[in-house]
């Protein structure tokens, strides 16, 4: 009896997963995760070189762990427990205090990270013709561990970007520590309680370091016309923490009271955007795609401007950089933004053929270690 339940056990055992597999291969690969409000992992590509960096064992692990059959229904059913029994961490994000949810971050590989530093650090040297500039942001939970629960287990970012500053030091390149420039203003809603991203004045202050790094004159608040375009918004780690209770943010817009024309064009689409700001998000789940209209891989902003600052500039960036471009359009005439993620062509070719001189690779510090991406510069 017991030997004929033991059979039974590890057949259905066994059935299970050959059902979770044959569903993971037959069910189409989602691009975007309503749920979580972000963009799944592609589907890795080989290469010896990622090979040997664990890129690809661990692009490959993000998409099964991306593409898991009925993912959202699993995510769900797990925070529903997980609040029952009082937890104040549920799918790697933590129930803060002063309503703040904040994602895990763990120490990561150094080696990894040292390698992507080299990769930013090297594409500066390929190109010594041209300025530099890498600012590297922290995300909330390194701006705020005062504000974690209680015992709540975390690694300073302010060690990682320590890390990469010292590992960046090509001639032509000069790093911008997002903590000297947010640090002054944490008191104020610099960064989103249940997301991901900065907030608009957040991404102010970083635009004011920048214009002020490059000689240029920045807007001062009085310059803008601020308002409140949504105070609806539930982000990522409220639809990834799933937490009851959370109270919605508030998303601004920073508008120059002498705002010039803005063309921008999406190369993926072929197609132009009217204006930095697509209001049609704000009635959906990804309001932060209000900016820019989301992520593309390769866009161009050119601005009608009498006096520009700077004629061009190429961004290399995540998606923090879309509330942080618009500020940038007062400046320069035409502004090149690729998002390394999805872009496959050679950046540095590009640069040649558009005769571009100065380039700001602007990345959050999760992103920037948890993401090989940024190897791509080496190509």
């Amino acid at each position: 009896m017991k030997q004929t339940a033991d059979r039974l056990l590890a057949g259905g055992f066994v059935a299970t997963l050959f059902l979770l597999s044959l569903t993971f291969f037959l069910l189409p690969a989602g691009k975007f995760s309503e749920l979580e409000n972000r963009y799944l992992q592609s589907a890795p590509h080989f290469t010896w070189d990622d090979l040997i960096s664990k890129n690809f064992a661990n692009e490959t692990e993000s998409y099964v762990t991306d593409h898991f059959p009925y993912r959202a229904d699993w995510i769900w059913s797990k925070s529903f427990m997980e609040q029952l029994r009082l937890q104040q961490e549920n799918n790697g994000i933590y129930n803060g205090k002063d309503g703040y949810l904040f994602e895990k971050f763990a120490e990561p590989d150094y080696l990894a990270v040292e390698h992507y530093a080299d990769a930013v650090n090297n594409f500066a040297q390929k190109h010594p013709d041209a300025n530099m500039t890498f600012m590297l942001v922290p995300t909330s939970i390194g701006m705020y561990p005062e504000r974690l629960p209680w015992k709540a287990p975390f690694y300073p970012e302010s060690d990682v970007n320590d890390f990469v500053a010292d590992r960046t030091q090509a001639g032509n390149l000069t790093f911008m520590d997002g903590f000297d420039i947010l640090r002054p203003h944490a008191s104020e809603s610099i960064y989103y309680r249940t997301d991901h991203h900065w907030t608009t004045r957040g991404a102010y202050y970083a635009y004011v370091a920048y214009a002020e790094k490059m000689g240029w004159k920045p807007l001062g608040e009085n310059d803008f016309a601020i308002t409140d375009v949504s105070d609806t918004f539930l982000g990522s780690y409220h639809t990834r923490g799933q937490f009851s209770g959370v109270k919605p943010d508030t998303i601004q817009s920073f508008v120059p009271k002498n705002a010039v024309h803005t063309e921008a064009y999406v190369a993926d689409t072929d197609s132009k955007l009217d204006g930095l700001y697509d209001d049609s998000f704000l009635q959906k789940k990804d309001q932060y795609s209000y900016f820019l209209g989301g992520v593309h891989a390769l866009m161009t902003l050119k601005s009608d401007l009498a006096h520009a600052d700077l004629d061009k500039l190429l961004i290399v960036k995540d998606s923090y950089a879309h509330s942080f471009i618009p500020f940038l359009t007062q400046h320069v005439k035409e502004i090149h933004v690729i998002d390394v993620r999805y872009y496959n062509g050679s950046i540095g070719d590009y640069m040649k053929e558009n005769g571009i001189k100065e380039a700001l690779l602007l990345f959050n510090t999760a992103t920037f270690v948890g993401n090989g991406e940024i190897t791509k510069l080496s190509n």
